[in-house]
């Protein structure tokens, strides 16, 4: 039994949110296969199946099933615990969609907490060397953080100079 373009897609949106541009590539597959499913031999049009995708994205926006800033928060929410902001925009762009000021703005107020949680859950102790610290830095830019949010906690984090030399004096 064959399914009408219209419900694959609400049976899409039903499982999570989507982009219209992740939606658009999921239909035309699915238009492009259902067309050539039963009559292999017939033509198929392109540009029907385009304008006929095109048409249904149109509807489901213009009936709020489908919404790019709704998918934008969705993925802000899903991957704010674990990422940081240029990964998190790196995600929205291969989507064509953009991170609002809104959300930009929230993201970028609890960075620095969310790195810090990021960087506890991987590594049990702050560095000891330099190669942990290098280590420990790859790791937080590799996820997203941003070169100078990632030096701001690893100074943060650094045991200082004086507190160093304190445990050595106490030790004797």
């Amino acid at each position: 039994m064959q399914r009408s373009l219209k419900s694959r897609a609400l049976q899409l949106l039903a499982q999570r949110d989507q982009s219209r541009l992740e939606l658009r590539r999921k239909l035309l597959g699915h238009a492009c296969h259902r067309e050539a499913g039963p009559a292999a031999g017939a033509d198929v049009d392109p540009g029907a199946v385009v304008a006929e995708v095109d048409a249904l994205l149109d509807w489901l926006e213009a009936n709020r099933f489908l919404s790019d800033v709704r998918f934008a928060e969705s993925r802000v929410h899903a991957r704010a615990q674990r990422f940081g902001v240029q990964r998190i925009r790196s995600e929205l762009a291969q989507h064509a969609v953009e991170l609002s000021p809104e959300l930009a703005a929230s993201l970028a107020a609890s960075e620095i907490e969310r790195a810090a949680a990021v960087r506890a859950r991987r590594f049990a102790a702050p560095p000891a060397s330099a190669a942990e610290h290098a280590a420990q830095s790859r790791f937080l830019l590799g996820r997203g953080f941003s070169p100078e949010l990632v030096q701001r906690l690893m100074r943060r984090l650094a045991p200082t100079d004086g507190a160093a030399s304190e445990g050595k004096l106490g030790a004797d």
